[in-house]
């Protein structure tokens, strides 16, 4: 309880607080790691491919059936819902006082939940091109799609979700805005990830505030440098804090 009262703290004496966050954000919300649910379909379905393989831009492109079945049936979670960790989030936000979250997740969960400032460093299901001719389909389009791989009812083009893919650089205009976010904060809140994918992990490296937060349940290369490191869930921390904080 000790810890949940220091974060409270920090939080109620912060004015610009980042968030950075991973998949262990959106784990309690019932969506799998990125490792675990590769490694559910490599089993199911008896496929030689490594997780990094099947996401890489070489591998969408040569194989989109293999691509698309695993995509739809692992990283498509359209009843997903906010939890606690997203919710407290967006009122922090609403309080003025959380200035930005910086997040390696594609499933839209923070903006569900209410979220506005968010950057999105790996893209987002929510958002799909026509390779062809550029066109805008949402999720629900994709969804609706009886085909395996998805196409442009205009142009036959493959709908590509607007996700980064292995061998695909990030979005530079989001990249300099994580950048931005994180070196003008006062206190940096790090969740539910492992701090190894990079070059996303090394914009904690930015920070020039005073007091950085790891909430994490497995270890990670941060732990030693966190000036509060919690081990327990991400969702139920932020849920004691908010109750703390009265928000």
């Amino acid at each position: 309880m000790q810890n949940i009262d220091t974060l409270a703290s920090w939080i109620e004496q912060s004015g610009n607080i980042v968030f950075f966050g991973g998949a262990g954000t959106s784990t309690e919300s019932g969506i799998p790691d990125f490792r675990s649910a590769a490694g559910l379909y490599q089993t199911e379905q008896h496929l030689p491919y490594p997780p990094e393989q099947m996401l890489s831009r070489s591998f969408f492109m040569k194989l989109p059936e293999v691509f698309f079945d695993f995509y739809r049936s692992k990283m498509l979670h359209p009843d997903a819902a906010p939890n606690g960790c997203h919710r407290v989030l967006a009122k922090l936000e609403q309080a003025g006082k959380l200035k930005a979250i910086v997040t390696q997740n594609i499933d839209g969960l923070h903006q569900k939940a209410g979220s506005k400032e968010v950057l999105e460093l790996h893209g987002s299901v929510h958002r799909n091109y026509c390779m062809g001719c550029g066109a805008f389909y949402d999720l629900e389009h994709i969804m609706a799609t009886n085909k395996l791989v998805p196409r442009c009812p205009s142009c036959s083009g493959i709908i590509k979700p607007d996700v980064v893919l292995y061998e695909e650089p990030l979005d530079q205009q989001v990249l300099f805005g994580a950048v931005e976010a994180i070196s003008e904060a006062d206190l940096l809140i790090i969740g539910g990830t492992s701090l190894t994918v990079q070059p996303a992990a090394d914009l904690v490296s930015y920070f020039q505030g005073s007091r950085t937060v790891l909430l994490n349940m497995d270890p990670t290369p941060y732990d030693r440098k966190a000036d509060l490191l919690i081990t327990e869930k991400i969702g139920e921390v932020m849920e004691q804090v908010e109750r703390k904080l009265g928000i």
